[in-house]
């Protein structure tokens, strides 16, 4: 049995799904076969009949549009994945979706397709790695020992992403990430010449990356060399430059723009087939050739030497064992509990004002020294996130056993590696900017959404209440966003007890959350006992005047002291109010009809929304006849108190807007 034949196995696969779809990328499979193969052949450690072993390969595809060489080779390699999924190709719901998704197949270990994303990923993965290694390896043990490889295409490198993520790794020493760059040349547009023209080796060089330069993607030899070369550069990440044919194989439309996002079409296959001497019938695939692809027995032989390593390693160091395992399992410590529930009457207990973005740091002292699974990290605003703590010790080349991450200015790598830790798994990450650099993550966070993982987004500053620096600063339209975005947790909390509330459910939320943090003081509310458990709903009664208002104040963060200022007022001329602190308005949407009946009954009481941020959103809870408080336009540089005042977060002008309803 071939090299040849076996990766023309793969190309036969790809071109045939995505004829039959009429849809997807047939171009970049077929030209990437051959690397394909010597990889997972050859070097690739993975068990296809326990794709969630934990000191398996990790293998990432971040031009995910090529999934369908993914899909190839987890079926011809033994994985849950049967020749009448790959004929699903694109189909609903099936197992293999147009990009590849974490969790519809197994052996996928990201969800890829916005380009780099994956390669992003995969420094997470890696640094995920090296780090848990660190904290548990032993001598003789290497409990935590393995490589990650990704390939990126021409569209990755072109991502700033790429840049971000790249100069990251290089800059940490990665040495056991290896990554394939597929240089054919080609996009959607054409050949990249025209766009596309840097220097990607002297790039990688100054990134501090080993680079082996100039492989001919089509020479197994040359591939298998290249990888051993990389692997045994231990303190940099290796780029491999393979220099591939897109649709290798298709006479008429290799090396063309018109393979890459289109199907080949019937009378082109014909001809592939002849060219490659593959005479089989679409979607079929000869015994020999899934005989020799099979790695279900050789996967279960490496995972039994390491079951039998682990074994002695559980004997001889019985205490790191199980807590390596219960990090892997995401059980959290049995003192948890007890340590938040201490925390929260802590806060309670204080009475001075104090920023979120401190109370925050508060916690995460609490926290941490409780939680070694926390990494943290900021985009070159720690001082002003305050997202390390008495603990943190920060992770560089040097040193590898650490909790902490400057990430540098780099906010979407930040998220997107922090998602690349959380796949990896070991890791509760967490990440701070302020909160109106979202815009440069968001699609990070989307893809924190999309895949369910459990990272924690802390955005400080979250407010026009950061005054001086501006509106460049000031976020408006962002905390809508972050609560449209389906599948994430948006908390804004009001004072230190919301904010222990918000980090128990973000920690305990095995999806993503987004915490939002004030610069500026904030009065610390009354609450009774009661009160404190109803904060995890999303929303509760902070204070009424009358159990039947005439007026029901909603309010956020910061703005929760304003709405119950100005309630107390309304009080002393005789008008009922109640005030409603919503910290999380996804969470109090999920609660039963029952219990949001209680907060915001159905009657005709008159709703107000306090939020300094956009107004949208806040109708769906005041309805078409009630009224928002809120900012449809940007801010201004003044100190926090002013920029209020003058942007009417007034006392004055809830009670101007009370009389209007009058």
């Amino acid at each position: 049995m071939t090299r040849q034949q076996l990766a023309n196995a793969i190309r036969a696969l790809s071109m045939d799904a995505v004829q039959k779809a009429n849809s997807g990328h047939p171009g970049a499979p077929m030209g990437l076969a051959d690397v394909a193969q010597v990889l997972w052949q050859d070097f690739l450690r993975h068990h296809p009949a326990n794709p969630s072993w934990v000191n398996r390969d990790r293998f990432v595809l971040s031009n995910g549009h090529a999934s369908m060489l993914l899909y190839a080779l987890l079926h011809l390699s033994g994985y849950a994945l049967s020749i009448e999924d790959i004929k699903q190709f694109r189909q609903l719901h099936s197992k293999t979706p147009g990009h590849p998704e974490y969790g519809i197949t197994p052996g996928v270990e990201t969800t890829t397709g916005p380009l780099a994303q994956g390669f992003a990923n995969a420094v997470g993965m890696a640094l995920g790695e090296r780090t848990l290694a660190s904290e548990f390896n032993r001598p003789e043990f290497p409990i935590v020992d393995h490589y990650t490889y990704v390939i990126v295409g021409d569209g990755c490198l072109m991502e700033g992403l790429s840049h971000e993520v790249a100069s990251l790794a290089g800059t940490l020493g990665l040495g056991k990430l290896i990554v394939f760059w597929d240089n054919n040349g080609i996009s959607i547009d054409g050949e990249v010449k025209d766009w596309f023209s840097e220097n990607v080796v002297e790039r990688f060089h100054a990134y501090h990356w080993h680079v082996v330069s100039d492989i001919d993607g089509h020479d197994p030899d040359k591939i298998a060399n290249a990888i051993k070369a990389a692997k045994n550069e231990k303190n940099k990440p290796s780029l491999i430059c393979c220099k591939t044919q897109i649709a290798f194989g298709a006479p008429n439309k290799a090396n063309t723009a018109e393979a890459h996002g289109s199907p080949l079409g019937e009378e082109e296959i014909v001809l592939v087939r002849e060219k490659l001497n593959w005479h089989h019938a679409p979607f079929f695939i000869p015994p020999e050739i899934y005989a020799a692809w099979d790695s279900k027995e050789k996967g279960k032989k490496l995972e039994e030497a390491w079951q039998a390593l682990f074994k002695k390693y559980q004997q001889m160091y019985p205490a790191l064992a199980f807590e390596f395992l219960r990090r892997k399992e995401r059980r959290l410590p049995e003192n948890y509990l007890e340590k938040i529930n201490e925390l929260k009457k802590t806060m309670q207990a204080k009475s001075e004002k104090m920023a979120t973005r401190k109370s925050s740091q508060i916690i995460l002292n609490t926290l941490g020294p409780i939680l070694p699974e926390l990494l943290g990290g900021s985009a070159d605003l720690t001082p002003s996130n305050l997202t390390a703590w008495s603990g943190s010790r920060v992770i560089n080349a040097e040193n590898q056993k650490g909790n902490y991450l400057h990430y540098g200015v780099r906010e979407f790598g930040m998220c997107a590696i922090m998602n690349g830790l959380a796949l990896y798994g070991g890791f509760i990450p967490y990440g701070g900017t302020f909160l109106t650099f979202v815009d440069y993550a968001r699609n990070a966070v989307r893809m924190a959404a999309i895949m369910q993982q459990r990272v924690i987004f802390v955005f400080t500053h979250d407010s026009i209440g950061l005054g001086e620096d501006g509106p460049t600063h000031q976020p408006v339209e962002h905390i809508s966003m972050l609560r449209l975005t389906p599948g994430l947790r948006t908390w804004r909390p009001c004072d230190a007890t919301e904010s222990v509330v918000a980090w128990q459910a973000a920690i305990e939320h095995l999806g993503p959350s987004c915490l939002l943090f004030s610069r500026q003081n904030c009065p610390s509310q009354h609450r009774s006992d009661a009160q404190v458990e109803m904060i995890s709903r999303g929303a509760y009664v902070l204070w009424e005047a009358d159990e039947n208002p005439e007026y029901i104040f909603i309010a956020t963060g910061s703005e929760v002291s304003l709405a119950l200022e100005a309630a107390k007022r309304l009080q002393t001329q005789h008008k009922s109010v109640r005030v409603v602190s919503m910290p999380c308005a996804e969470i109090f949407c999920q609660q039963p009809l029952e219990y949001q009946e209680t907060v915001l009954p159905s009657s005709k009481t008159k709703r107000i929304a306090i939020e300094a941020g956009a107004t949208a959103y806040w109708y769906k809870f005041v309805g078409m006849q009630g009224k928002v408080l809120g900012l449809d336009r940007y801010g201004e540089s003044a100190p926090s108190d002013v920029v209020y005042q003058a942007l009417g977060f007034t006392v004055e002008k809830l009670l101007e807007m009370i009389r209007g309803e009058e």
